[in-house]
């Protein structure tokens, strides 16, 4: 059963988001100016599917962000065996955080995410900004729920779920025989 969710609740059970909250790095992928993707890797926090994560305002990062909004991100681990793959990957629309109690939120979470951030100051927003991701497609890869598990969402701009479906790949029953 899929579960709606609001973007202003900190219980969240949706097992999308369990698998975000249990993760603290994400690949993104951003659209350079020629028009090619560019990946890097950023830590994170969120809050159900906000996402939060940090970069610096010169980056080419945060160019290709201002450019183009939208974001592609995944977040995942390697699994000691591949019957336990969770991972997340969605499409997402990025913004700068500029309202200053939402930036001191963003701060919060990262650095609770984040112990290696305690003890430093709020960066200023001249040097590097926070980042929202809210993401608009979302998909689950759950190999606990059996061989090529997926789930799809889709969500509206305030987070409900719009949509959702799921299905199984017969590739890993057909490949292990």
């Amino acid at each position: 059963m899929v579960i709606a969710v609001s973007r202003r609740s900190e219980a969240v059970e949706h097992p999308a988001v369990r698998i975000l909250n249990a993760h603290r790095i994400m690949s993104i992928s951003t659209i350079r100016p020629d028009g090619w993707p560019q990946t890097t890797v950023v830590g994170y926090a969120n809050r159900g599917f906000d996402i939060y994560f940090l970069i610096y305002k010169a980056s080419q990062k945060f160019a290709n962000i201002q450019r183009e909004d939208r974001v592609s991100i995944a977040v995942a681990a390697e699994p000691m065996e591949i019957a336990y793959l969770q991972a997340v990957y969605a499409g997402a629309h990025a913004t700068e955080v500029t309202d200053e109690r939402e930036r001191e939120e963003a701060w919060r979470l990262l650095m609770t995410r984040h112990s290696n951030l305690s003890g430093f100051k709020i960066p200023d927003a001249g040097d590097a900004v926070f980042m929202r991701a809210r993401c608009k497609y979302v998909s689950i890869l759950d190999f606990t729920q059996g061989p090529g598990h997926r789930e799809m969402l889709t969500l509206d701009d305030e987070g409900r779920l719009i949509d959702s479906g799921a299905e199984s790949d017969a590739w890993a029953s057909s490949a292990s025989e």
